[in-house]
Order: structure tokens, then sequence, then C-alpha cells
């Protein structure tokens, strides 16, 4: 059960519904129905104020600047994802089945909005303290992974200056696919270095999926082959 896994008991169940209640569900039913979007609002607000107090007070030598940085890594669409995947959030959430048949229930963005929506039903259900827990809770293993490498690594560079240590040319991009509405783009993205194919990556922008292409190519070095 959903509130077992967060540590979490609602006073208000109706809060929790409706911070699982995907938009689609009421535009496929045709009929008024609440949805997780003001929910989401709330959320995302509660997340930034939460994690950016956790990092003022753990990394008190570093800039504004820096701070900047490591929050962004938490609270990124992709670092959402994951914390929603963590507690297999997609499960719960209800939404219409064309939208769940198109592969809703584990899209990105979807899961992303979810788990801020969850985290903004707790802070009205709870409030702030309560919301921190849960947040701590599930956030817990990646905050500890900021903790021992604080410094973020920019996968693209280090990958143009190992190839550029090789030959004059850096590796290029190329989008090989592009799919979903507007508002919920998927892109696929190859990189390619002198004819050669050296990673593909996929997210919900292009800089993503290109970040996503050169871990691949350096985790496969296939260049070195």
């Amino acid at each position: 059960m959903l509130e077992t896994v967060i540590g979490y008991k609602f006073r208000n169940s109706l809060l929790m519904a409706e911070a699982l209640t995907h938009p689609s569900l009421a535009y496929e039913t045709q009929r008024p129905h609440f949805d997780n979007q003001r929910l989401e609002f709330l959320g995302d607000a509660v997340i930034q104020l939460h994690l950016t107090q956790r990092l003022y007070q753990m990394f008190p030598g570093f800039s504004e600047g820096r701070l900047t940085k490591l929050r962004a890594r938490l609270v990124s669409g992709d670092a959402l994802c994951k914390f929603a995947k963590d507690i297999g959030l997609g499960e719960y959430v209800m939404m219409g089945k064309g939208e769940e048949a198109t592969g809703g229930k584990t899209r990105t963005s979807t899961l992303a909005d979810a788990f801020e929506s969850l985290i903004g039903a707790v802070y009205l259900d709870g409030g702030l303290d309560a919301a921190g827990d849960v947040i701590n809770k599930v956030c817990e293993k990646w905050i500890d992974q900021i903790v021992a490498s604080p410094e973020e690594k920019n996968p693209k560079g280090e990958l143009q200056e190992k190839l550029q240590a090789l030959a004059p040319k850096g590796p290029e991009y190329i989008v090989i696919d592009e799919s979903g509405p507007d508002h919920q783009k998927s892109f696929k993205v190859k990189v390619v270095w002198l004819g050669r194919k050296l990673g593909e990556g996929e997210g919900n922008s292009k800089k993503d999926a290109e970040t996503k292409a050169a871990c691949e190519a350096l985790s496969a070095g296939v260049w070195e082959k």
C-alpha cells in the first residue's frame, strides 16, 4: 500500500485520491472530475523549499550558484521520476485507458507530476514537517549520492574532451525520433563520431537525450576498441 511505502497515513483520503488522478481520466469519461494538476503546482514548491533548506544546511561553504546546481539535480523531471519509480507510484495513478495504453504509467513527465502532487497532498493533509519526512524517506539515497559527489558531471563535455584528444572533430548529436504531444515530447538522440555511432539516449528534451547518449558512449567506450 502506498501509505506504507511513504510512511504517511492520510487523514483525508480524498487528498491522496486527487494526487493520484491524471487529467486524462476526466477527459476520457467526459465527466467533471478532479485531477492532480493543482496539487502538482503546490508540491513542486514544497519539494523545492525542503530540498533547498537541506542543501543549504549540508553545504555551508557552497555559493548560491553551486547550491542551485545541486538542487537542479534533485528537482529535475528525471530525478522526480526516479523518486516516483522507487515507490512504485505509477501503479497507483488513475488515468484514462487511452493514456495508459500509450505508456502513461511509465512516462517520465506523468510520474514526476504525480510525485509532486503526492507531496502537495501530504503537505495539505499533515503540514510541512510531514511533507519533509516523506521527501526525506523517498529521496534519501539520492541525497546521499550528492553528498558523496557534489560536483556535477558533464557527460557531453567529458566525451568531447576524450574524442578531441584522438581527432580534431568532435561528436555530433542527431535526433532519430520525436514523439508525443507538444507538452509531453519524447526525443531519441544518437551520438556519432567519425561516422561511428557511439551511443543513444532518450529524454523529454533534446538536451536530456543528448546527455544520456553521451553517458552511454562514455560507458561503452566503443571508440577505444
